[in-house]
């Protein structure tokens, strides 16, 4: 074994005449094109397909048992331990392999807006497209910050490099390991470029928290008097969706840190869902799909080259990334004050969650370290109908340390600022998946427009029976009828029935956590 540092190893291979440093997003399209990684849509995104990994790779995903961290991590499915040595061996492995490639994609970045919380990163591919993937993710440096960029962490990503697990220690081909000792992430055997973004992500749920700012996976926005929004969901609930909204400042659609001065996006761009993409529907979104964005696992027409967002051959999680400046009304720097309005997204596919309740502060914790949604028919093999879901703090597989962490910080901030806390269902109304109809989106904006504009504060509400919901009576721009759940079924018998399941469901979910009372019994009533 090498007895050279990784640090050293690393700036050795840095220094190779096959390094590309810092290309511009011009020039990593066409390095792209020359290597045949890609393909230029009709609106000039750059169009690629990630091979047999068209989502992320929650098992092959390990931390780095190391002494100085090993007592603070949540170890578990999530967070599954890697000793160190083998850690070691595949480092050297990947860092060999990258030398010996005829070109290397560097480029350095940030991750965190705010200067006082900033993560200085680089970031290394084997991949033209994934380095442009990562100037469209994170933060690009200005000319002069980047001559005191000095890197604090580094990712390193070679999807072509396939780990043998008899020899490596691995499960499978594919691995996604964290060193918090080395400060390296080190990625190979899939060509899905959402693994960099969401470990970096996690790296920053790690550091973040150690300098008392709660770390969120949530999108956010900010009116033109200044308040702030933020929207936690899991996939698929509509957090891009909602949060691109014309009339107010995007500051980002997924990930955020909220310090003592107020929120700041980890990222400098979005990585949204294509599924069914309209410009009718989603206008930001789709006029984001240009020069400099890249798409992924989207069938384009062999002719036209226009993509085909409802075409889920490849896969039915098609993304795009884009760079934030691709949305007109972005604020960039992405730094706010303090949230005024927080809104839980969750798609409930049983259709008996109000459309939108206020929550308490107690209610606010319960939901928010449940993080519900659902699974539909259909989405994984083996699911006819159907499923609830349970995703700690809105996102479970990027929490490195205990839950409770997470939440508490965030019941803290909610009473420090007063901010409001709604939960909104953009899921079923009127019956479940295959029955229901999908909530009509011009309702949940305009439910969301009253909460932002605090029209709901003090609005008249009725406690749903099962779930101790605050539902409002009235919400402006929405018929009375759709805010009570159980008027919309034909059968309130039947409606009775699932509720009482789910709410089965949200108590059994809620017993893995080391609650204090007034938390656990701000659940559902039944």
């Amino acid at each position: 074994m090498s007895t050279v540092s990784f640090a050293t190893e690393l700036e050795q291979i840095l220094k190779g005449d096959n390094v590309l440093l810092d290309l511009p997003a011009s020039k990593l399209v066409e390095k792209s094109l020359m290597r045949e990684e890609g393909t230029l849509t009709a609106t000039g995104a750059l169009s690629v397909s990630t091979g047999t990994y068209t989502g992320r790779s929650p098992k092959d995903k390990y931390i780095v048992m190391e002494d100085s961290i090993k007592d603070k991590i949540d170890w578990g499915d999530v967070n599954q331990p890697i000793e160190k040595e083998v850690f070691t061996n595949l480092y050297h492995k990947v860092i060999n392999y990258l030398g010996n490639r005829e070109e290397l994609f560097v480029s350095r970045a940030f991750a965190g807006a705010d200067p006082n919380y900033r993560l200085s990163i680089q970031v290394i591919n084997e991949f033209a497209w994934h380095n442009l993937f990562a100037g469209q993710l994170f933060i690009r440096p200005t000319e002069e910050e980047l001559k005191t960029h000095n890197t604090d962490f580094s990712v390193i990503y070679a999807p072509n490099f396939k780990a043998d697990p008899a020899v490596d220690g691995t499960r499978s081909e594919t691995f996604i390991m964290v060193s918090f000792e080395e400060r390296i992430v080190l990625i190979g055997g899939t060509e899905y470029a959402g693994e960099m973004k969401k470990s970096i992500f996690s790296v920053m749920n790690f550091l973040l928290p150690e300098q008392d700012v709660l770390s969120m996976h949530c999108s956010a926005n900010a009116g033109k008097e200044g308040d702030v929004a933020l929207f936690f969901g899991l996939s698929g609930t509509g957090k891009t969706t909602l949060s691109a909204d014309p009339n107010r400042h995007l500051l980002g659609d997924d990930e955020h840190g909220w310090s003592n001065n107020g929120v700041f996006n980890i990222e400098g761009g979005c990585y949204a869902k294509c599924i069914n993409l309209s410009a009718e529907k989603e206008p930001e979104i789709w006029n984001a799909i240009r020069f400099g964005s890249v798409l992924e696992n989207v069938v384009l027409d062999d002719k036209t080259a226009v993509p085909d967002y409802d075409d889920t051959t490849l896969t039915e999680n098609t993304r795009v990334a884009y760079s934030l400046d691709a949305i007109p009304n972005s604020l960039i720097p992405s730094v706010a004050g303090h949230p005024n309005t927080i809104i839980f997204l969750t798609a409930d596919a049983f259709g008996v969650l109000p459309p939108i309740s206020k929550l308490t502060k107690e209610q606010a914790m319960y939901h928010f370290l449940s993080g519900y949604t659902s699974k539909l028919a259909g989405t994984e093999r083996g699911i006819t109908s159907p499923e609830a879901t349970f995703s700690t703090c809105f996102g479970a597989p990027f929490l490195p340390l205990p839950a409770r962490r997470y939440a508490e910080m965030l019941g803290e901030k909610i009473t420090q600022h007063d901010s409001q806390v709604f939960l909104v269902n953009t899921g079923w109304s009127g019956g479940p998946y295959g029955v229901g109809k999908r909530m009509n989106l011009p309702y949940t904006r305009a439910m969301i427009q009253a909460a932002l504009q605090g029209e709901l504060n003090s609005a008249e509400t009725i406690v749903d029976d099962i779930f101790g919901l605050h539902v409002p009576v009235h919400c402006p721009g929405v018929p009375d009828e759709v805010l009570q759940p159980k008027q919309t079924w034909d059968n309130p018998e039947e409606y009775d029935a699932k509720a009482k399941e789910l709410a089965g469901q949200f108590k059994e979910n809620f017993k893995k956590f080391d609650a204090p009372d007034e938390i656990r019994n701000a659940g559902p009533l039944v």
